[in-house]
């Protein structure tokens, strides 16, 4: 196998596509200055918050806790987690009280957002970081969970965890992959389901390669339109190494592409060692596509040029199924085969 350096990741070449396996944390190494939550288990009490959008159907808000108990887990509801203020879960001094209350709460072990939405970059200010960083614990969710995710990477330091929000479906691979990463303190390889369609090439779980080879880096991302919104905020963690994970919802190509010029223009993408692109659901041209770019193009004239390895089509994003990532853990991105995988458990 030939080695070769570029620019910011030691590529090793294309390598062959690797099977989803939990393996064991014993014996792995730990990256010096990322702390890592305590591992859930089962009987913890773990809060429920919604600190953007918010939920006003009774029902909804049963089957998320059903769904906190079918993991052997304990809800806990915030004190403002039934409220409406406009399009938002309450005002903002509730909703960051609410995050607040739950991270110096010492009985709650971890942090689920019931749904993302908009709001979270509103209340960024008006956490209290001193107890968040003295109390770190898991906070699991996706979407606009995003401006959370990637202010406590940058302000906090300790790891959490992009995956389903609490009100997401729960498949059985989503709850495999989650249980893996938070509960069994494993280094699974993430790779994407097999398709099982009526069709000689399956559509399902396919990869499109930009930048052949495998790189390591620590994992680093979300929501891309929440991640551009953040640029130039103090609220960014430094990405230098990092291998970027980004997904969105309802973009047309066009926006895709500007906000990855956005990430361009501010120096984001010239220093990863990776970067892999998820699911962009309904993210096609509105009209014909003949006289525009697709969202693959687009994705190849940002990455492309970049010299690192790089894809599209992780599972992670707005599905019904997708694997959890561990914010800030180190990983190994295979770009030819599709798979990222932990170097070493996201807790502790």
């Amino acid at each position: 196998m030939t080695i070769e350096m570029n620019r910011r990741a030691l590529v090793t070449g294309a390598g062959s596509m690797m099977m989803a396996a939990y393996a064991s944390s014993a014996g792995a190494a730990t990256t010096p200055g990322l702390i890592k939550p305590r591992r859930l288990r089962e009987g913890d009490i773990v809060g429920l918050i919604e600190p953007a959008g918010f939920t006003d159907d009774a029902f909804d808000l049963d089957l998320v806790e059903d769904t906190i108990r079918a993991m052997g887990l304990k809800p806990k509801r915030a004190p403002h987690l039934v409220d409406r203020y406009g399009y938002l879960a309450g005002k903002d001094a509730d909703r960051a009280s609410d995050v607040n209350a739950m991270f110096a709460d010492p009985a709650v072990s971890a942090i689920f957002a019931v749904r993302g939405g908009w709001g979270c970059a509103r209340i960024l200010p008006l956490l209290d970081w001193r107890t968040i960083r003295a109390n770190p614990k898991l906070l699991i969710g996706f979407s606009d969970i995003t401006a959370l995710h990637l202010a406590v990477a940058a302000k906090a330091g300790f790891t959490t965890i992009h995956g389903p929000n609490a009100s997401s479906s729960w498949g059985q691979y989503s709850w495999d992959a989650f249980r893996a990463v938070a509960f069994d303190a494993g280094t699974p390889t993430l790779t994407n389901p097999q398709g099982h369609e009526d069709r000689l090439a399956q559509r399902i779980g396919r990869v499109r390669t930009f930048g052949s080879g495998i790189t390591r880096g620590r994992l680093l991302g979300g929501n891309l339109t929440v991640l551009a919104a953040l640029m130039g905020t103090p609220w960014l963690p430094d990405f230098s190494g990092a291998i970027l994970f980004i997904e969105d919802i309802g973009e047309a190509p066009y926006r895709i592409d500007r906000m990855l010029t956005q990430l361009k223009l501010g120096g984001i993408l010239d220093k990863l060692a990776g970067v892999v692109f998820g699911q962009c659901t309904d993210c096609g041209a509105a009209g014909p596509s003949y006289g525009g770019f697709t969202l693959s193009e687009v994705l190849q004239q940002h990455l492309g040029p970049l010299g690192i390895p790089a894809f599209q089509g992780g599972q992670f994003g707005h599905v019904a199924n997708q694997y959890s990532l561990p914010l800030g853990v180190p990983a190994e991105m295979d770009a030819t085969a599709g798979t990222i995988r932990l170097l070493e458990p996201a807790v502790s």
